[in-house]
């Protein structure tokens, strides 16, 4: 039986996940797999709670939202593939020996498109005894949209992911002030499903992390164009050196795990941060929404990375 396995948005440090399909990871294991998109991120649970998705992988945030909005929801995370935050801020001209407090009287456009970039950075703020309500900042654009303002001149900083930021740093229209990776681990991404389909399908999905963990010994044994070179097919408009760059750039900041474990060091981390920021009122407990019995039952069994592709590498 195919597992459908449903992604919330095409990014790129999805990577790990394109490659495991890319590379075939899953039929490896004896899986069929096929991927579906959620109509849009807020959305992403409603295929899960419906039956008409199995897995999907996201945000823990994701999760966290819905058991605040439905205490009854049995949605958990059970294998983590992103455990740093994927964003960057990047300024209109360089900035030295960057603090948050630079933050501070510019003028700053933040993500719109999910909500989990700017309560981790308004988290950082806090942290750093700033005030986020006092952010000359800019909502409601897209990323695309918010780098086109940082290139006109009309804003100082914009938040960012990857490929927007090679892009800019390509143009020289823009300079890296902060990789929210330097923070630590902030759970990012991860597999989730309900309990009850778990249960149901848990050998599959047992055999989804062992692929998954396989994905990422290789993912960290390659450089970034052996990488784009595998998932170069879900960006076909993106060019494979950018591509490659922006892969690299990820792999040095640290950002995908070396393991498929969802560490509570990354959780609570990332629940502060929806609490501080009023995404969430309580946070569940760690231990209702995230399950790594399979992730620690794969790390004991040690597979092998998957092989290079012939002619890569």
């Amino acid at each position: 039986m195919t597992i459908v396995l449903q992604e919330t948005l095409r990014a790129v440090f999805y990577a790990p996940f394109y490659a495991a399909l890319a590379l075939d990871a899953y039929g490896e294991e004896g899986l069929k797999v096929r991927l579906v998109s959620a109509p849009t991120p807020p959305q992403a649970a409603q295929g899960l709670a419906d039956g008409s998705v199995d897995v999907g992988w996201g945000g823990p945030m994701r999760v966290l939202l819905t058991n605040e909005n439905d205490p009854a929801c049995d949605l958990v995370c059970f294998c983590e593939m992103v455990t740093r935050d994927p964003f960057f801020l990047l300024g209109r001209t360089p900035c030295a020996d960057f603090k948050l407090a630079h933050l501070m009287g510019q003028r700053l456009a933040t993500v719109s498109e999910v909500p989990t970039p700017w309560m981790c950075l308004q988290e950082d703020l806090r942290r750093d005894g700033l005030d986020p309500a006092k952010l000359d900042r800019i909502t409601g654009r897209s990323m695309a949209e918010s780098a086109a303002l940082l290139r006109g001149g009309e804003i100082d900083v914009v938040q960012l992911f990857q490929p927007f930021v090679e892009e800019l740093l390509e143009d020289g229209k823009g300079h890296i002030w902060y990789a929210a990776a330097a923070r630590g681990p902030t759970s990012y991404t991860c597999l989730y499903a309900r309990r009850s389909r778990l249960a149901e399908r848990r050998d599959e999905c047992q055999h989804m992390v062992r692929a998954l963990y396989r994905t990422l010994r290789w993912l960290h044994a390659v450089p970034g164009a052996e990488i784009a070179a595998a998932i170069a097919g879900y960006f076909p408009d993106l060019p494979r050196e950018r591509l490659a760059n922006a892969l690299d750039r990820y792999k040095a900041l640290g950002i995908w795990g070396t393991d498929p474990i969802l560490p509570r060091s990354g959780y609570a981390r990332l629940s502060a941060s929806l609490l501080s920021g009023g995404l969430i009122k309580n946070g569940a407990p760690y231990e209702t929404t995230v399950e790594n019995s399979l992730a620690e039952r794969v790390i004991k069994q040690d597979p092998p990375a998957l092989a290079r592709p012939r002619g890569r590498g």
